[in-house]
């Protein structure tokens, strides 16, 4: 396969050290790839490769990933986003879904698994996020904490004010990493 014929990928995360090293590695596993790290240049280069996979990071500078499915999808119909987070929830892996996304993975993912993902035909649900049992208090109020933070479009301030909650308290929780159940 020559470097014509390879798949193009498209990767969107804010994160300059983890952007580089999984285009670089995704680049070895033989794909064109193009990193972005701002909506905008994510937007101008899908326009210029089409890509025909995205790994699109949920949480871009403070502003939501999910925004970048409509537009990324508008370019390129037939292509398959991957939204990545370190932050997974259950609200957001609907919203991904229900715009447009092929799949969902929580950070830590590496390569193998992206890829797995990225190949799917079906959603892929990761065993440990499967609950056999009700989830704990503090998986509620992540989850609940979600989903209202995705009614008011990531706004931090909204969020805050809709939970009757301060600010600060609220980016707190939300640098927290979630509890898994």
């Amino acid at each position: 396969m020559t470097s014509q014929d390879a798949p193009h990928i498209l990767v969107i995360d804010d994160d300059p050290a983890f952007n580089r090293v999984l285009t670089r590695a995704l680049a070895q596993r033989g794909f064109k790839v193009f990193g972005a790290q701002e909506p905008e240049t994510a937007l101008d280069l899908a326009r210029a490769h089409e890509p025909e996979y995205v790994v699109l990071d949920l949480n871009i500078a403070g502003s939501s990933g999910l925004r970048l499915i409509e537009p990324l999808l508008g370019v390129n119909p037939d292509c398959r986003i991957l939204v990545l987070t370190g932050y997974a929830s259950i609200a957001t892996t609907v919203d991904a879904i229900k715009l447009g996304a092929t799949q969902y993975l929580a950070k830590p993912a590496d390569v193998d698994a992206i890829l797995k993902a990225l190949h799917a035909t079906d959603v892929i649900i990761a065993e440990e996020e499967m609950a056999s049992g009700p989830m704990s208090v503090d998986r509620l109020e992540w989850e609940h904490i979600q989903r209202v933070l995705a009614e008011n479009d990531g706004n931090i301030s909204a969020t805050a004010r809709a939970l009757k909650m301060h600010r600060r308290t609220l980016q707190r929780k939300l640098a927290k990493r979630p509890v898994k159940e």
